[in-house]
């Protein structure tokens, strides 16, 4: 595939050989920018861990200080009794059974699903669904609850869910192009933070093996893992 000439002159503007600072790497992840439209802004972080062990599978959930700058499609899986309180805290979609169904037809149109832990055992057969798409409701991360009013607020507000994928790096967006550049490295530390707190106890050698960030179809910008960890 050919390069645009913007991507040609992006890669001009970022030197391969150099590990930039988070606050680097903010300010020129905006002036490297290819598209038109506000496009996401994302971290790829390379850990020192083996997935294939239970006890090495990172994941989790942060809440971002600045949001990401997209408006979340939020379902509420719950009994009559909750759905009042979900509506109330913004769900887009509220329900059980009809949802059940369409989901089953192939219906994967929302980003993030909660569920009451008592309607669990019939979303059970969900799972080759909404598993594959990372959107099964789990316990981990704040998507099985009683309290699913305040799990909406929290996914409406910047709440994210992140895990290590099976080569060991977790991707995670921290923003829009749109943001500034304070915005998306006070992001950033709030996902590196959250992830090095995470770090497993079996995990030996160096945890933050590497790190880039970089916008939709703009060429990634190599981060200093060192200056990461402090």
């Amino acid at each position: 595939m050919s390069l645009t000439k913007k991507r040609k002159v992006a890669n001009t503007k970022v030197d391969k050989a150099k590990f930039y600072s988070l606050k680097e790497a903010a300010s020129l992840v905006k002036e490297i920018n290819c598209t038109k439209f506000d496009s996401s802004v994302d971290l790829h972080i390379r850990l020192g861990v083996d997935p294939k062990k239970a006890d090495q599978q990172v994941r989790g959930t942060v809440s971002l200080p600045h949001g990401t700058g997209k408006t979340k499609k939020v379902l509420v899986l719950c009994t009559p009794d909750k759905e009042a309180a979900a509506n109330e805290a913004g769900a887009d979609y509220v329900g059980l059974d009809e949802f059940i169904t369409k989901i089953e037809g192939g219906w994967v149109d929302i980003d993030v699903i909660i569920a009451t832990p008592a309607v669990m055992p019939k979303i059970g057969k969900l799972g080759k669904v909404l598993g594959p798409r990372n959107l099964m409701p789990n316990p981990k991360t704040g998507t099985v609850t009683n309290d699913v009013a305040a799990a909406v607020n929290e996914v409406k507000g910047g709440k994210i869910a992140f895990k290590v994928d099976k080569t060991g790096i977790v991707h995670a967006s921290i923003g829009r192009i749109s943001f500034s550049p304070e915005k998306l490295a006070e992001n950033s530390t709030e996902l590196i933070n959250a992830i090095i707190k995470l770090k497993p106890s079996t995990a030996k050698g160096t945890y933050l093996k590497g790190a880039s960030m970089a916008s939709t179809m703009s060429p990634g910008i190599a981060l200093d893992t060192k200056s990461l960890m402090n």
